[in-house]
């Protein structure tokens, strides 16, 4: 971007050139009425979540609202700790990365126990937890799968997970660490 050598057109900061596809772009842009941003969002999206769907949901108010990409077959963990087990936390795990809060970060309070790692956020009207930051993956993010939207998940795996004995749990599994990797 931005051109300046004898004979070059200057183009705006973070324009680039098309060449052959100027006229495909402009008639994709039109055909789809998008924004250049808009479409470059759903391009790079397309190509960097190959595999992956997304998906919508938030709490039971709607104040707090999210858009995550993952799989369409969710594999979901069932923990027995104490708080999983009063809440019925059942949730599956991505990247941060693939995590966006749509809406309601100030409708959001958070609650710790214990080691404070795990961030049990959910929403302060209505009460409902639709994602947290789990303590297996402090870098990303446990998403219930109740609290999507209907349309996107095609089936859900459930594994259960001895929470009462987190440390053993967590060292003796063989994935549940990568899972909020890129």
């Amino acid at each position: 971007a931005g051109g300046g050598g004898p004979g070059e057109r200057a183009q705006p900061r973070g324009a680039f050139d098309l060449g052959a596809q100027s006229g495909r772009w402009a008639a994709f842009l039109e055909r789809h009425g998008l924004s250049c941003e808009e479409a470059a969002r759903l391009l790079l999206d397309a190509y960097e979540y190959r595999g992956l769907v997304k998906h919508t949901g938030g709490c039971h108010c709607g104040a707090v609202r999210f858009e995550v990409w993952a799989s369409a077959d969710l594999h979901v963990f069932n923990c027995n700790c104490s708080i999983c087990t009063k809440k019925q936390n059942r949730h599956f795990i991505v990247p941060a990365s693939r995590f966006k809060l749509l809406k309601g970060a100030d409708n959001l309070t958070t609650y710790t126990f214990n080691t404070h790692r795990a961030q049990h956020t959910f929403c302060k009207t209505c009460g409902v937890q639709s994602f947290y930051t789990p303590r297996s993956n402090p870098d990303g993010y446990g998403i219930a799968p109740h609290c999507l939207d209907e349309g996107t998940v095609q089936t859900v795996v459930t594994e259960d997970i001895n929470g009462k004995e987190w440390e053993k749990a967590v060292k003796e599994h063989k994935t549940i660490r990568d899972m909020s990797k890129p």
